[in-house]
């Protein structure tokens, strides 16, 4: 368990059923309690203006053949930090989320715990 993200609410938006229970034991195995997962983009939108109390989100670029940014746009108005997966990259990303924190499929728990962390701005405790 990760101290530092003990307790924290993290959304996830995934379309790959196999992926989104990966995520969310990963999740469940860092003390976080996963919160989702939205496998389409407009479940996902609701879910990110509408969810009480969320502290991150993972969020998967391509959802059901449609890209993620609605989402991820409705997170950044709320102060909310996430973070994008993708098998491209960064450097498949449009130039406006450059610089979002971003893991690469296949990813593994320390990748997902290390970019939550830097999103979050908690440090290992």
């Amino acid at each position: 368990m990760t101290q530092a993200l003990n307790g924290r609410r993290v959304l996830v938006v995934e379309d790959e059923s196999l992926v989104a229970m990966l995520l969310e034991t990963i999740l469940e195995d860092m003390g976080c309690t996963p919160v989702g997962p939205a496998s389409n983009i407009d479940d996902g939108e609701a879910m990110a203006r509408d969810t009480i109390d969320l502290d991150a989100a993972l969020l998967d670029v391509n959802v059901a053949g449609r890209q993620v940014f609605p989402v991820a746009a409705a997170l950044k108005e709320r102060g909310v930090p996430f973070v994008f997966s993708t098998g491209y990259g960064e450097g498949g990303l449009p130039d406006e989320w450059r610089g979002t924190t971003t893991i690469q499929k296949p990813f593994t728990e320390a990748a997902v715990r290390d970019a939550l962390m830097k999103a979050m701005g908690v440090a290992e405790v």
